[in-house]
């Protein structure tokens, strides 16, 4: 079970270095190449629109099929996407295509391992493993840009073979050590609208739900254009854009690891506030950036604040979904992943309109999101008093 366990970690940390790595690479390669800006936001959507729209079908071919077919496949076909990317950097259509392969992959790959780890698991430890996967995705959005920096600074394509290679290199250790496990239950199928989320929305819980979107919009947003806006400022590279985001990554790790879990039950709503403030403090600082050390300062604020601000709200969104954990979960990613879908496209169009003016609107947005939180607190209709008895 070791071995399988370690393997679907692995998977997982690779799909999310794949997303990562692509980070400091994709604006230079825009550049280069004479294309519009606004194209680094198109190919960062169709990914997230790709894996968001067929990871629910991906669940329903895992549970018929098998978990351990549906990662060979997923495999496969991120590792062509990779290869496909590398080859074709000089053809639009093509590095679409690579992108919208990668998300469709991409969301067989996640159905597919968190059910494997679930047919693993038993109810006592699954919550220990699945918090492994959490931690093995974390890692793979800080290593992927850092990554992605260093080997673009040698060749643009470099990034994309290697990425491509390591993931062949594991389908095939996948196919020698991955046994089909015995059946507990369906796929974690990521519905696009959870079943009973309508019911949720009748109570305060959406104003939350509401957050989570705007949180995750606004840090799509920032890693579609942050490296446009540095091009700009600073010339600066890939290889700086990936230690930068890399830094980034290290303090998200120290705030979720370090900061919330001195959070006392019921100081929640302040916090968030306190966080989106920090946020809207980052996006401020972006405008005055005149080095490599002031945009490192500025994306290390805006992190801090977004990184409170989405582990916190998760917890209070459980909280406040009167036991219906997995419901208020799978809505607040669904939010999430329409945050990430919608981000990149309207902040690189925001960008090529007004390339001085993006962060400003980004944290004025930033600010009248906190209209949401009054509007949770002044609500009285909570679902807290109805949580089922023994949750």
């Amino acid at each position: 079970m070791k071995k399988a366990i370690l393997l679907l970690l692995s998977v997982q940390f690779l799909v999310y270095l794949g997303f990562g790595i692509i980070i400091p690479v994709l604006p230079e390669v825009v550049v280069a190449q004479g294309f519009d800006e606004m194209h680094v936001g198109g190919l960062l959507t169709v990914y997230a629109l790709a894996s968001f729209f067929t990871a629910p079908l991906w669940g329903a071919y895992s549970d018929r099929t098998g978990r351990k077919k549906l990662i060979m496949i997923g495999l496969a076909g991120f590792s062509l996407s990779f290869f496909l990317f590398a080859a074709f950097t000089d053809s639009l259509p093509l590095m679409y295509i690579s992108r919208i392969v990668g998300g469709l992959f991409s969301g067989a790959l996640y159905t597919a391992v968190t059910g494997f780890v679930a047919d693993l698991t038993t109810e006592e430890n699954r919550n220990k493993y699945m918090g492994f996967l959490g931690m093995s995705i974390g890692l793979g959005f800080i290593f992927g840009p850092a990554i992605g920096g260093i080997l673009g600074h040698y060749s643009l394509s470099l990034p994309f073979t290697a990425s491509g290679s390591l993931v062949l290199l594991l389908l095939v250790y996948a196919a020698l050590v991955l046994k089909e496990p015995e059946r507990h239950g369906e796929a974690k199928k990521r519905a696009i609208i959870p079943e009973g989320a309508g019911q949720l929305w009748a109570y305060r819980v959406r104003y939350l739900f509401l957050l989570s979107f705007m949180v995750t919009f606004l840090l799509a947003g920032i890693e579609a254009t942050f490296q446009l806006f540095n091009m700009h400022q600073i010339d600066i590279t890939p290889k700086q854009i990936g230690y930068l985001f890399m830094f980034s990554g290290f303090v998200d790790a120290a705030i979720q690891g370090g900061v919330v879990r001195r959070i006392k039950n019921g100081q929640e709503t302040k916090v968030i506030a306190v966080a989106q403030i920090i946020t809207a403090a980052g996006l401020i600082l972006m405008l005055f950036t005149g080095s490599l050390f002031w945009a490192g300062l500025s994306l290390c604020v805006f992190t801090a604040g977004n990184a409170l601000a989405r582990t916190i709200l998760v917890s209070l969104t459980t909280k406040e979904s009167g036991g219906r954990y997995g419901t208020a979960a799978g809505m607040s990613y669904s939010m999430d992943n329409v945050g990430r879908i919608a981000g990149p496209l309207l902040f690189t169009w925001l960008f090529t309109r007004m390339p001085d003016g993006v962060y400003g609107i980004s944290a004025a947005l930033a600010v009248l999101s906190l209209l949401l939180l009054l509007l949770f607190r002044n609500s009285g209709k909570s679902l807290r008093s109805t949580a089922p008895a023994g949750r």
